[in-house]
């Protein structure tokens, strides 16, 4: 992998983790193109997993000391139900990375078909939240919590997206789109780095030299900046967007997107 390479999936992957086109379908898509496979995408999509981490955590860092402040004062408070809701959200991708991880990197595996097939899912998905009115919730419930704990475990399927899916989710149970943004950003922290470290596991496996063959330092480093920077700009872009309900144009995106994957 070249660090123009590294450039552009970087960038891709700081877009797409927070925009509800599919991150994974995206670095399929983009891996595929550029005939990268096994150890060498498995390092690189380490790194920029990480780096969408920490575009998360800047990005939300007043409502991440909030959380932790209220957390540590050791009340029921608004901080602890906000907590228990992002534990309880983590328990079906919990389920689905510790049991079914082996099922889904086979699906991985697979070809673009089954990214063009989610990438449809996902649009479907968008496009029957936005034109759906249901009654909205000021605050986000446990059982609300659990089920869109459930779209993010789905969306482990490449072309299927986990900010979509969540988002989605918790607008057609009618939750107030204002909070579902945050929400759904936070909650996927937990999982982004419990992946991370499940595929620091299979690097290690492999041997530090067999992980990193194939990359070079520059192009991770490249490629790391530029999932951090594209991550921070595109988790504020996509805050405004919930709030405004535009996601119906990303339903038409992934649509067209999904289309292209099938046949070509």
């Amino acid at each position: 992998m070249d660090w123009l390479q590294a450039l552009v999936l970087g960038i891709l992957q700081g877009l797409t983790e927070y925009l509800p086109v599919s991150s994974s379908g995206h670095l399929a898509i983009g891996a595929h193109l550029f005939g990268l496979t096994g150890a060498e995408n498995l390092t690189f999509t380490v790194a920029v997993h990480v780096a969408t981490v920490l575009s998360t955590c800047v990005v939300l860092w007043r409502e991440i000391v909030w959380l932790f402040t209220d957390l540590f004062k050791f009340k029921w408070n608004e901080g602890t139900r906000y907590v228990v809701n992002i534990i309880i959200s983590m328990i079906p991708v919990a389920i689905v990375g510790f049991f079914f991880k082996d099922y889904v990197e086979e699906i991985f595996g697979s070809g673009l078909m089954v990214v063009g097939v989610c990438l449809l899912v996902t649009a479907s998905l968008l496009a029957f939240s936005y034109f759906a009115k249901p009654r909205q919730r000021e605050t986000i419930s446990p059982w609300h919590a659990f089920i869109i704990g459930i779209a993010q475990a789905l969306a482990v399927l490449p072309g299927l997206s986990r900010s979509g899916s969540t988002i989605a989710t918790g607008l057609l149970l009618g939750n107030k789109k204002e909070k579902l943004a945050q929400f759904s950003f936070l909650m996927v922290i937990p999982p982004i780095l419990g992946e991370a470290l499940l595929d620091v596991k299979d690097m290690a496996e492999l041997g530090v030299q067999t992980a990193m063959a194939g990359i070079p330092p520059l192009s991770l480093a490249v490629g790391f900046v530029a999932a951090f920077v594209s991550g921070c700009l595109a988790c504020r872009w996509m805050i405004n967007i919930v709030k405004k309900g535009k996601l119906i144009w990303f339903a038409v995106y992934c649509a067209v997107v999904g289309v292209l994957a099938i046949v070509l």
